[in-house]
C-alpha cells in the first residue's frame, strides 16, 4: 500500500468512526468522491477536536494553521491525513481559502463571545458550515456557478439545526450561539438556558429560530438540480438527515434543554435507502 493509499485508509477510518450524519451520505458516492469526502472530513474533524477537547488552546490552533500553510506550500508534517487531503484539494480544485476560513471559525469557539445579532451568527455559520458545503459541492461536481450561493445557504441551514439541537451542551461549555437580539426579543435569559427552564418564551424563541432554519433549507432546495447526477443521492440524503433532525426538534416541542434530540441509525439508514432507490 502506497503512502497515499494509507492516508486515504486512515481518513476513511476517521470518517467511519466519527462522522455520524455525514458518513451515511458518503456511502452513496462513487469510490473516488467517497474517499475525497473522507479526506476533507478528517481535516475538519481535527479542527473541531482542537477546539472542543479539554485543554484546547489558541496556541494549538495556531500550530494547525501553520501546518496547513506548510502543507499547501509542499511541506506537510507527519499528520497522516495530509497526503489524502492534499490530493483531494488538488484533484477537485477546492479553493484553499475555505480551509483557512474553517480554522478561523472553529478557533473562535476557544474564546466564546456573545453573539449579538443574527448577522454575527451568519458569519460564524459561514466559517464553520458554509465552507463545508462549498467544499462538498466541489467534490460532488456542479453544473453552474449558481450552486455556490445555494451551498452557502445549505450550510447555514445545517449549522442552525446543530445550534438548536445543542443549546444545552453549548451553554455547559459557556457558549451561547442564539443571538442576544433574539433572546431579548422573546424574554429568554442565559440563566434560563443554564437552568434548563422550558418556558413558553423559550418555546417561542425556538419556533422562531426553527422557522428561520427552514427558510434556508427552502432557499437552497434548487442545489440538488445543479449537482452532478451521480452525487445527487448523497446530497439529498445529507439534506434529508439534517432537515428531519430539525423537524424532530420541533416535534419534541423544543425539549432540547432536557435531552439531546437525534436520529437513530435506523432513521438515517432509511433515508439513505430512499435516496438510493429514488435517485440512483
Amino acid at each position: 500500500m502506497t503512502a497515499l493509499e494509507q492516508s486515504y485508509a486512515h481518513c476513511r477510518d476517521v470518517a467511519k468512526r466519527r462522522a455520524k450524519n455525514f458518513y451515511y451520505s458518503f456511502i452513496l458516492l462513487p469510490p473516488e468522491k467517497k474517499n475525497a469526502m473522507c479526506a476533507v472530513y478528517a481535516f475538519m474533524r481535527y479542527c473541531d477536536d482542537l477546539s472542543d477537547e479539554p485543554g484546547a488552546t489558541q496556541s494549538a490552533m495556531q500550530k494547525w494553521l501553520e501546518a496547513l500553510r506548510e502543507a499547501f506550500a509542499g511541506r506537510p508534517d507527519s499528520n497522516p491525513c495530509w497526503p489524502a487531503f492534499l490530493d483531494t484539494v488538488e484533484r477537485f480544485k477546492i479553493p484553499h481559502q475555505y480551509f483557512f476560513d474553517m480554522i478561523d471559525g472553529v478557533a473562535s469557539d476557544l474564546e466564546p463571545k456573545p453573539v449579538k445579532t443574527f448577522d454575527e451568527l451568519y458569519r460564524y455559520c459561514y466559517r464553520v458550515a458554509s465552507v463545508v458545503g462549498l467544499t462538498t459541492i466541489h467534490i460532488f461536481g456542479f453544473t453552474s456557478q449558481e450552486a455556490l450561493p445555494l451551498a452557502e445557504k445549505c450550510g447555514i441551514a445545517f449549522q442552525l439545526t446543530n445550534i438548536l439541537r445543542d443549546v444545552k451542551e453549548d451553554i455547559g461549555l459557556g457558549r451561547v450561539y442564539l443571538p442576544e437580539e433574539d433572546l431579548q426579543r422573546f424574554g429568554v435569559s442565559q440563566e434560563d438556558l443554564r437552568e434548563g427552564r422550558m418556558t413558553s418564551q423559550f418555546g417561542d424563541l425556538m419556533e422562531f429560530e426553527t422557522t428561520r432554519a427552514r427558510a434556508y433549507y427552502d432557499e437552497s432546495r434548487k442545489l440538488l438540480e445543479l449537482i452532478e447526477p451521480q452525487a445527487r443521492p448523497s446530497m439529498w440524503a445529507l439534506i434529508s438527515i439534517y432537515s428531519t433532525l430539525l423537524e424532530r426538534i420541533a416535534e419534541s416541542y423544543y425539549d432540547v434543554l432536557a435531552r439531546r434530540i437525534s436520529l437513530s441509525a435506523a432513521d438515517k439508514g432509511l433515508i439513505v435507502l430512499r435516496a438510493a432507490l429514488h435517485l440512483m
